[in-house]
């Protein structure tokens, strides 16, 4: 009710939007390029999409063979301004995600900064340059250039079904879309059949330089905590507690209720910063099941015994040609 009462505010938003995208198209504000690749993720909708893992996918992807270097915003953190991931990182100081990213893969630079284009001159001057930057949830960071960008939209929500913030959850124009080199589908079912992807096609109406693929969320069939693991199957007659402080936890309520689960849910917004309140609540619980960027922040505050996540992974459908298509990007730059 609040939002339509807001109707009035979106043609506003729609300019400022315009005018701001426009003033970048026809180079009346500057969008800073560099010398090395800027492969962007992002979305249209506010939050959600699966950015987070589609940046680990990508990691996993290049780590190999390139020095990959991931810059985030930081969403949630206590600091400001431009920082590098080192060991005295917590949730707290870089934000969840880029803690997840620094723990998971040690041999990529993890960096946070609000500021973009300030960030990216900070590391410029840092002894380990980047090589290769993943930008993450920047597609509407237009003062740097991309120089590849995916953009994410889900399979339940697609940004052509959504309309412009305040009353919708757009951060800006569908139109927006035809700045991206990919869009992929997230968040599918795993056998999404041909007739429906070609109708996402042309629902989405995907341009001539565009590339669309799907993807699906693949579950671990382990729990993880940090000193044991306990199989999903095992929690069949156990009751838990699930506690989630991520955008849209539809997905993984589904899954541990079709594998025959049963839970309390405590839902937290996005990002959400714990409090102590939080944690003696939590203690209370005997067997707590939350998301990896969930855990970071609460694996210090609860017992170990008793506190477990379910790892997740980005899985693309053709994924052969998903990676050819960064691959032949990356040769060619």
């Amino acid at each position: 009710m609040f939002r339509k009462i807001l109707m009035p505010l979106v043609p506003l938003y729609y300019g400022i939007m315009w005018f701001r995208n426009f003033c970048f198209d026809n180079k009346l504000l500057e969008s800073r390029s560099y010398n090395f690749p800027v492969i962007c993720v992002g979305n249209l909708n506010v939050g959600g999409t699966g950015k987070t893992p589609m940046i680990e996918y990508l990691i996993r992807l290049l780590e190999n063979k390139y020095e990959v270097t991931t810059l985030s915003r930081g969403y949630g953190r206590r600091t400001k301004g431009f920082i590098i991931a080192d060991k005295n990182a917590t949730p707290q100081l870089i934000g969840d995600e880029p803690y997840q990213f620094y723990q998971k893969f040690p041999n990529i630079l993890v960096t946070v900064g609000e500021d973009r284009r300030d960030a990216i001159e900070s590391l410029i001057k840092e002894k380990r340059a980047p090589k290769l930057l993943l930008l993450d949830d920047a597609f509407q960071h237009r003062q740097v250039y991309s120089s590849f960008k995916i953009l994410l939209t889900s399979y339940d929500n697609l940004y052509v079904d959504d309309v412009l913030l305040p009353v919708g959850n757009l951060r800006e124009s569908k139109s927006g879309s035809k700045r991206a080199d990919i869009i992929v589908v997230t968040k599918c079912p795993k056998e999404i059949s041909e007739q429906s992807r070609n109708s996402i096609k042309q629902k989405l109406s995907i341009q001539s330089h565009q590339q669309l693929f799907f993807s699906y969320i693949g579950y671990s069939k382990i729990l993880l905590s940090k000193q044991k693991q306990i199989n999903l199957k095992s929690l069949i007659n156990i009751k838990f507690t699930l506690i989630t402080g991520i955008a849209n936890p539809k997905s993984l309520v589904n899954y541990l209720s079709s594998e025959g689960l049963k839970f309390k849910h405590l839902v937290f917004r996005d990002h959400h910063d714990f409090k102590h309140s939080d944690f003696l609540r939590f203690r209370k619980e005997k067997l707590i099941i939350t998301t990896e960027k969930d855990y970071v922040k609460l694996e210090n505050k609860i017992d170990h015994d008793k506190l477990f996540y379910l790892p997740i992974q980005t899985k693309m459908i053709n994924s052969n040609n998903f990676n050819s298509a960064i691959q032949l990007f990356l040769t060619n730059f």
